[in-house]
């Protein structure tokens, strides 16, 4: 058995246990961060990515936001079309903030790069991951590393393994509350090799479903469908997909998605999942591991940074002789965020989306709510506020 001792283990090299430990480093507190996946996998997984205001500045602060500054697509504003009609949200002018489309997996590419320019430990291609003794002064990680057994004795986990990971299962089911919400579509997202038609977002409602318009780069567009959670994608060919997102995505004056080549299609289930509380013992859950949010509101992963901002303080308060309060409080003050983001999350879904159970009076319900959005300015104003981010804590 080989056993490494650290402050903290960070179970997950997604952008909660990257950053966590890179802003652990910079507090001059000692992490191991271990992932099953290879560094080649994680750092070439195309996921979204719709950074916060908040998101940008923590990574500029931090120097790990040079690429981001050159090559992140910042937008002012985002446009909500309905009736065949686009309605633009000035962010900027509303709320002085901003967002950014900088893809998910080049994050991880600037945290990988930052930890290990700085010396720091991430074990790749780990298996069988257990912890043990996580309400005690001395936590244990245990994984197999190139088939030998492994252990990190620490004195705090951090529990970054998203939503199927081992850290929440390895807290008592009986200490936890879980809530959670199944919606009852889906989106079916497609790369396309194409230059984007907008410069900003389009989230669209329409009879047949949502259609959300949004880019990678300025070669590479980003597109989805509200589909079945069932859907199967053998029934849908590219050109099948493209006359769908014409039809719905295409407004009265013209404006439509340039079609190209598909690169990547998938579907992405859609769901709400919150776990009270987000730590048990010296065993603190961030991201996924704690909560999901449905994608129409681009808050995953600024959530899962809000965390760890927010975990990082606390630890590093305790080593700096400050005592565990800001620990003690650390789920009260993250779910506090949690939950105003998950009802900005469902607020969106619910408002964009067609349900099979939708009757006439629901859309003609949803039509006005999208006019009064889009005309009032109290309305925009709410609604910018919580797109380009709330304050991380």
């Amino acid at each position: 058995m080989k056993t490494l001792r650290t402050q903290v283990g960070i179970v997950g090299a997604g952008p909660a246990g990257l950053m966590l430990s890179h802003l652990l480093h910079l507090a001059g507190v000692e992490s191991i961060v271990i992932e099953d996946r290879s560094r080649k996998y994680i750092e070439e997984r195309i996921r979204a990515g719709v950074l916060e205001q908040g998101t940008v500045d923590l990574m500029k602060e931090t120097g790990v936001g040079g690429r981001l500054s050159r090559e992140g697509l910042p937008h002012h504003g985002f446009n909500i079309s309905f009736s065949g009609q686009r309605h633009r949200i000035d962010m900027m002018g509303l709320t002085g903030k901003c967002i950014t489309v900088y893809a998910q997996h080049e994050v991880i590419k600037d945290l990988v790069h930052a930890r290990v320019d700085a010396g720091g430990q991430i074990l790749f291609e780990v298996g069988n991951v257990t912890l043990r003794d996580v309400d005690s002064a001395s936590p244990v990680i245990c994984f197999e590393k190139d088939g030998e057994p492994c252990e990190i004795v620490c004195d705090f986990i951090g529990g970054c393994d998203g939503f199927h990971g081992v850290c929440r299962s390895s807290i008592p089911a009986e200490a936890l509350a879980l809530y959670e919400r199944v919606y009852p579509y889906a989106w079916l997202g497609i790369l396309a090799e194409a230059a984007p038609s907008s410069e900003e977002l389009v989230y669209t409602y329409h009879d047949r479903g949502f259609a959300l318009f949004s880019m990678r780069s300025p070669q590479v567009t980003r597109l989805y469908l509200q589909c079945r959670r069932d859907e199967d994608l053998a029934e849908w060919p590219d050109d099948r997909i493209w006359d769908e997102i014409l039809l719905r995505s295409r407004t009265s004056d013209g404006w439509a998605p340039n079609r190209g080549p598909i690169l990547q299609k998938g579907i992405t289930d859609m769901r709400s999942f919150v776990v009270e509380p987000m730590q048990y013992g010296r065993l603190f859950l961030a991201g996924d591991a704690a909560h999901i949010v449905p994608p129409t509101g681009a808050k995953g992963m600024n959530l899962a940074i809000a965390d760890v901002a927010v975990l990082s303080r606390a630890i590093a308060a305790f080593y700096r002789g400050k005592g565990e309060g800001l620990l003690r409080s650390y789920s009260q003050t993250c779910l506090r965020r949690v939950w105003n983001v998950q009802r900005f999350s469902w607020w969106m879904t619910s408002m964009l989306h067609r349900s099979e159970a939708d009757n006439p009076f629901d859309h003609r319900r949803q039509i006005a709510e999208l006019d009064y959005v889009t005309s009032s300015h109290a309305a925009m104003t709410s609604l910018a506020e919580n797109y380009a981010g709330l304050p991380l804590d």
